[in-house]
C-alpha cells in the first residue's frame, strides 16, 4: 500500500508525534506492514520537481495512490479561494490538490484533530476558514462533503488527537494495507474503534483517588483532577493511558488535565482548560453515561467513605501515607 502524506494548516506536531513510534527502525516497520511511504514533507528526500511530478501522477490516475493522509486543517479563505494556503512551486491552492488527490485515493485519511475537525486552527474567529476534511468540530461536511466516500467506499478515517499518539497512525495505516478496517470498525465519527471505544480513564492511575471522590485543588497534587482541575478523562475517547506515550506517560500521568482533544471542539470548550465548570457545586460534564442524580449520590458516598490516606495523599505532590499491610489469605 503506498501512501502520500501532505502537510496542510496546522503545527506539524503528528509528525513530531509519529517519530516517536514504538519501533527502532521507522521505514523498515512501515515496510514490514507492507507500506510504501511515496512522500512525506520531513521524512522523505526528494523535493522540488520530483515531488509536483509525483503529485501530478498521482492526481491524474498515473500512480495508483492507496492512502492520502492529510495533516493540518484545510483553509479554505478567502472568500473560498483557498488562496491562504497554495501549495509551493505549483501555484495551486491546497484544497484543490486535496480534492484531486481525494477522487482517485483508495482511502483518505485525517491525521489529528486539526485534519479531522478543524482543530486549533479554526479556533476564534476562523480568519482562514479552517476546517476539517469531512467536519467542522461535530458537524458533517468539511472540505470533501459530508457525503464523500473514499474509492474503498469508507469515508475519511478520523486518527483524532492533538497530536495523535503514534501507534494510532502505524496500526490504522497496518490494518488499511491488510484490507481488514472496513466500517463496522470506525466509530460515530469515523475513528478507529481500536482506540477510541476506550476512554481516557481507562488505566488511570488516579482512579482510586477518582473512585473516593479526593481530588487535586492544585497541578502538583496527586488527587483526581476532574472535580476542580478540568479533566475529562472519563468523557473522552482515547486508549491513552491503556497505550502509554514513549512507552511510559501520558497526560494525566504527567499531572495535567485531559483536554479532550480526540474529540471535536476541544480547542473552545467555553472554560479555562485547568478548570471544571460546576453548576451548584456540580461539575458540568458528568463521567460517559452517568445519570446526574447517581452522580451525586455515589460521589457523596463516596467522600464520606474516603480512607485518610487517600484522602491526605490526594492533595499532596507525594505520598504522605502508604497502603497498610493487610494479610489477604481467606483463612
Amino acid at each position: 500500500m503506498n501512501v502520500l502524506w501532505l502537510q496542510a494548516g496546522g503545527c506539524g506536531g503528528c509528525s513530531m508525534s509519529l517519530l516517536c513510534a514504538d519501533t527502532p527502525d521507522f521505514h523498515a516497520h512501515l515496510r514490514a506492514a507492507g507500506i510504501e511511504l511515496l512522500w512525506h514533507p520531513s521524512l522523505s528526500l526528494a523535493s522540488g520537481a520530483e515531488v509536483l511530478d509525483l503529485l501530478q501522477r498521482c492526481a491524474d490516475g498515473r500512480q495508483p495512490l492507496d492512502a492520502l493522509c492529510i495533516e493540518g486543517s484545510l483553509l479554505r479563505g478567502p472568500n473560498g479561494s483557498g488562496r491562504f494556503h497554495v501549495l509551493a512551486g505549483t501555484g495551486v491552492p491546497m484544497i484543490d490538490w486535496v480534492h484531486r488527490l481525494a477522487e482517485r485515493a483508495r482511502h483518505v485519511v485525517a491525521v489529528g484533530s486539526c485534519a479531522a475537525w478543524g482543530g486549533v486552527t479554526a479556533a476564534g474567529e476562523n480568519p482562514t476558514d479552517a476546517c476539517g476534511l469531512q467536519y467542522e468540530d461535530e458537524r458533517p461536511g468539511g472540505l470533501l462533503g459530508a457525503e464523500f466516500r473514499s474509492a474503498s467506499g469508507l469515508p475519511v478515517i478520523n486518527i483524532a488527537g492533538c497530536p495523535t499518539h503514534p501507534n494510532w497512525v502505524l496500526d490504522t495505516l497496518a490494518a488499511l494495507a491488510a484490507d481488514s478496517l472496513a466500517a463496522a470498525d470506525l466509530d460515530a465519527l469515523a475513528r478507529p474503534r481500536f482506540y477510541a471505544d476506550q476512554l481516557v480513564h481507562h488505566g488511570c492511575t488516579r482512579n482510586e483517588y477518582y473512585e473516593f471522590k479526593a481530588s487535586a485543588v492544585k497541578p502538583s497534587d496527586l488527587g483526581c483532577m476532574m472535580e476542580h482541575m478540568g479533566c475529562k478523562g472519563t468523557q473522552v475517547h482515547a486508549d491513552c493511558n491503556i497505550r502509554l506515550w514513549n512507552g511510559e506517560g501520558s497526560c494525566t500521568r504527567g499531572g495535567y488535565a485531559c483536554i479532550a482533544c480526540t474529540e471535536p471542539g476541544f480547542q473552545e470548550p467555553g472554560h479555562a482548560f485547568a478548570q471544571t465548570p460546576k453548576v451548584a457545586g456540580i461539575p458540568i460534564g458528568l463521567p460517559t453515561d452517568m445519570p446526574k442524580a447517581w452522580f451525586i449520590a455515589l460521589a457523596a458516598l463516596s467522600k464520606s467513605a474516603t480512607p485518610k490516606r487517600v484522602r491526605d495523599n490526594a492533595e499532596a505532590d507525594h505520598l504522605l501515607q502508604k497502603p497498610a499491610l493487610r494479610r489477604t489469605r481467606l483463612k
